[in-house]
């Protein structure tokens, strides 16, 4: 289960709220006495005048808000919501409103205030996005998911810079079954913290896959997996993926091979399902070094214990079947009737990766290409071989002319030569399987 990031802690949107509200709309006041005769007072700061019959209630507010009396200012702010006549007058009373919320630490006042201030129309353009990230905040946390979009998207639109904004408006929008428009804030967010050189939140991932998988958008959902490998390239989030890959082959059992082969070569064989697994296809694909070789590796990785009766038998009877393979695959290799045979150049190529000897076995599938061979297939595992070999431009090469159902095999190899290009820290990817 993918575990679900938090909405911003009340105590720390206090703290900022009360500070850009305190700089931005200073309390009314009463102007000096050559001015008491304008109907509207001029408020001490972002433009607001509020009407003469409010600055009595207005003064009284400003006076408990500065004394921090909890008590005073709620009857203040009785008179002074009973008083108000204009937009701004109630701007000024829902901004009290909010002090209130503050002092009381009490979320639902606080939302209040600021609906009252938002909902005025008068609220000045630099305090545009605070105000309506908050109140989008306080939605998200209410699960009023609607009106945490309404919210959210103005608090953007006015330019907010919040770390939590796109998380909290994608899943917003994901809350209430509007899975392309959550993806849309999500990969615009990745990509946004991928230009700045940071890391993208995993929730920004992690969420919309697993919207994805719910509605049974399987194929979107893998492609936003593979992207995220780029940012997050460790075992755990190699196998989530890859699993989700081999439950998709099918019958395939050459796909499934290769997909087992990637999760070896990314260290991503956690489990002792996936060491059986392989174990068998490389059996029935008779290549028995290979083999011996996944169950040393699941051995010192001890995901296969020792002993085990299972896997010793395996390894015992695979060992026995390689023989002196390995050392006959040379001269086999270079028989010209080896090489003019698609099917036998390509098992050769095979054969030579299974013991390691990665660069030898790139002219055998070279071979079986130019000999008629599946070049989908023999094109994959020749990259896979220059990968393993540390030719990364070769192997990268040779991915992008897969376009059959290994290519998303391939494209996942890229990520792999690449390291993941993650561009800031590690932090601990979402769980999941």
């Amino acid at each position: 289960m993918f575990k679900r990031f938090r909405s911003m802690p009340a105590t720390a949107m206090a703290a900022a709220l009360g500070c850009a509200l305190m700089m931005s709309a200073a309390p009314a006041g009463a102007k000096e006495k050559k001015e008491k005769d304008k109907k509207e007072e001029s408020a001490k700061g972002g433009g607001i005048s509020v009407s003469k019959g409010f600055i009595p209630a207005a003064k009284k507010m400003e006076e408990a808000s500065k004394a921090k009396d909890a008590a005073a200012l709620q009857a203040a702010l009785a008179e002074g919501q009973a008083s108000a006549t204009t937009p701004d007058d109630k701007y000024l009373a829902g901004f009290y409103q909010l002090q209130l919320g503050i002092l009381n630490k009490d979320q639902a006042v606080q939302s209040q205030g600021l609906d009252a201030m938002l909902d005025t129309g008068v609220t000045p353009a630099e305090n545009a996005a605070t105000y309506n990230f908050f109140s989008g905040n306080f939605a998200y946390g209410a699960k009023d998911y609607a009106k945490a979009v309404k919210r959210l998207e103005a608090a953007k639109a006015a330019g907010s810079t919040e770390a939590q904004l796109p998380l909290l408006l994608m899943d917003s929008y994901l809350q209430q079954g509007q899975i392309d428009q959550g993806l849309t804030i999500a990969k615009a967010g990745i990509e946004a913290s991928r230009a700045a050189g940071q890391r993208p939140s995993d929730e920004l991932y992690v969420r919309p896959i697993q919207a994805l998988q719910k509605a049974n958008r399987n194929p979107e959902a893998l492609d936003l997996m593979t992207l995220r490998m780029r940012d997050y390239n460790q075992p755990q989030v190699w196998r989530q993926t890859l699993f989700i890959l081999l439950q998709q082959t099918g019958e395939n059992k050459e796909i499934a091979l290769d997909t087992l082969r990637l999760m070896r070569a990314t260290k991503s064989m956690l489990q002792r399902p996936e060491y059986s697994e392989y174990a068998a296809l490389a059996t029935e694909a008779a290549l028995p070094g290979e083999v011996v070789a996944l169950v040393a590796e699941g051995k010192a990785s001890k995901v296969i214990p020792t002993p085990d009766a299972n896997f010793d038998g395996i390894a015992k009877t695979q060992g026995e079947r390689a023989g002196d393979e390995e050392s006959t695959l040379t001269a086999y290799a270079a028989k010209p009737s080896t090489q003019s045979n698609p099917k036998v150049a390509g098992a050769t190529g095979d054969a030579l990766v299974s013991y390691r000897r990665y660069a030898d076995a790139v002219p055998l599938y070279k071979a079986a290409i130019a000999a008629g061979g599946d070049k989908e297939l023999w094109t994959y595992r020749m990259g896979v071989a220059q990968a393993l070999a540390g030719d990364a431009a070769g192997a990268k090469a040779s991915f992008a002319q897969v376009t059959g159902p290994r290519k998303r095999l391939a494209d996942l190899w890229v990520i792999k030569v690449d390291g993941g290009a993650a561009p800031a820290p590690a932090a601990t990817p979402a769980t999941g399987s």
